[in-house]
């Protein structure tokens, strides 16, 4: 490798470093643009070092800025424009590659600066600047005044610190308990659920614990985002988190193979095959959920017991694809019944149903219930038959975003606890202001968190 080529990777690290340096004033420029930017992401409580790091710095000056979303797409547009500099580099003669290398660079330069103004339109809100101050950010890589005043200067401080870095924001409201594991009925003690997103771990859930006991028939509420199917997901083990699950005091996630047909699970969109009949399509379900020893005449006597339970005698020999919305949530729910599971999951059964058929519905979901069954049910609209519930688990995203328990218990309890008398409101209360709610999510978890401390 000659001189050439360790000019060319000095040159590629220079522009990565410091976009748009020339010759050593402006890397000199470029230096001080980032230890600006390291005294900015201290002050906004990240590690300093990532302005050291190119392209990434970018989705975290985001963070700063409340700008997530943003910060993803200039991080990807600031990568593929890095890239074409690496590769117009390296093309050499190769002029036509060079020409598709510059292309793409200039068409990148229009998102960039879009994204970069809306990062720095957030950067001034979160350090209570005025607008004007865009302009300084957008030449900063060349004239870094704004980085180094907004990094080191004390009157320039953000009204709060990005989302990522302090866990303890919301430690000061955990529960601190764990709920007692029943020996008979569901338990649960989900302690985190966490995902990997775009380079940050992302807290989809905490701090949940309950259990139900055998006979009831459980609401699950909370606006878009509150993480209603993740934590179903978690119970039933499909998304396990960091959690202690148990089923009549067997764990769920130690024992998933020998329990997965204990607990049925009805997602909201039908997953059957529109060419069998319902009595085909129960039969199939009976070979694959229940146990080998189960001779034919005893899956038959089983199917024939399910489609009575659910009043599909009738439209046994009819085409599934043939069955109303109705008829097919309950066919939904018979092959989840099959294996007589202990605890049933339903998210939205009642989607795409009228009043009468989804009232209908319920009262069937009622009478399992009534037979020592544990049921939990999504429904977007539970007041129509919210008389039916016996207990309501709500939801709730705290200041970090992050789905937190706000109440579980009593139908009535929860009317007095959240000041409401319709669930829907109890849903609108918790939910943030720009979604149409009154924003009290982080006052009711706290609320709850220290009733269970009494």
């Amino acid at each position: 490798m000659g001189a050439d080529f360790w000019n060319k990777i000095l040159d590629i690290l220079c522009y990565a470093m410091f976009p748009g340096s020339i010759d050593r004033i402006t890397r000199i420029l470029g230096a001080f643009y980032v230890a600006g930017l390291w005294g900015v992401f201290v002050k906004c409580g990240l590690k300093g070092w990532w302005a050291l790091v190119p392209v990434i710095r970018n989705y975290k000056l985001a963070l700063c800025a409340d700008r997530e979303q943003e910060g993803r797409t200039l991080t990807v547009v600031n990568a593929v424009t890095l890239v074409t500099y690496i590769i117009t580099r390296f093309a050499g003669s190769n002029g036509f590659l060079s020409f598709v290398c510059a292309g793409a660079q200039f068409i990148m330069f229009f998102p960039s600066v879009i994204y970069e103004i809306r990062v720095f339109s957030g950067l001034c809100r979160v350090f209570e600047r005025k607008k004007r101050w865009i302009l300084p950010w957008l030449i900063a890589e060349w004239v870094p005044i704004a980085p180094l005043l907004w990094g080191f200067r004390k009157k320039y401080q953000p009204i709060w610190l990005a989302e990522e870095i302090r866990d303890d924001d919301v430690d000061y409201y955990f529960s601190g308990r764990k709920a007692a594991i029943l020996n008979e009925g569901l338990t649960v003690n989900l302690e985190e659920r966490t995902a990997r997103e775009f380079l940050k771990k992302k807290y989809l859930l905490r701090d949940i614990h309950l259990n139900i006991q055998p006979g009831h028939m459980v609401l699950l509420l909370g606006g878009s985002g509150a993480g209603k199917t993740t934590f179903l997901n978690a119970v039933n083990g499909y998304e396990p988190a960091k959690a202690e699950v148990t089923v009549n005091g067997r764990n769920m996630y130690k024992n998933y193979k020998d329990m997965q047909y204990d607990i049925g699970f009805v997602p909201q969109a039908d997953l059957i095959r529109g060419c069998d009949t319902v009595y085909r399509t129960l039969m199939d379900t009976a070979m694959l959920r229940l146990p080998n020893s189960f001779s034919r005449p005893e899956r038959q006597e089983r199917v024939e017991e399910v489609m009575d339970i659910f009043g599909l005698t009738p439209v046994k020999g009819n085409l599934v694809s043939k069955l109303s919305g109705g008829q097919r949530k309950r066919l939904s729910i018979a092959m989840e019944f099959i294996s007589n599971p202990t605890l049933f999951i339903l998210d939205e059964p009642d989607s795409g149903l009228d009043g009468v058929m989804a009232r209908e519905l319920f009262l069937q979901l009622r009478k399992i219930a009534d037979q020592g069954k544990i049921i939990i049910v999504i429904t977007h609209t539970p007041d129509r038959v919210i008389d039916l519930f016996d207990d309501v688990i709500v939801l709730a995203k705290d200041a970090k975003r992050t789905g937190r328990l706000a109440w579980f218990g009593p139908i009535d309890e929860a009317r007095a606890f959240f000041g409401k008398e319709k669930m829907e409101e109890i849903v609108k209360s918790v939910n943030r202001e720009e979604e149409g709610g009154e924003g009290r999510a982080d006052e009711f978890i706290l609320k709850y968190a220290e009733v269970q401390h009494v």
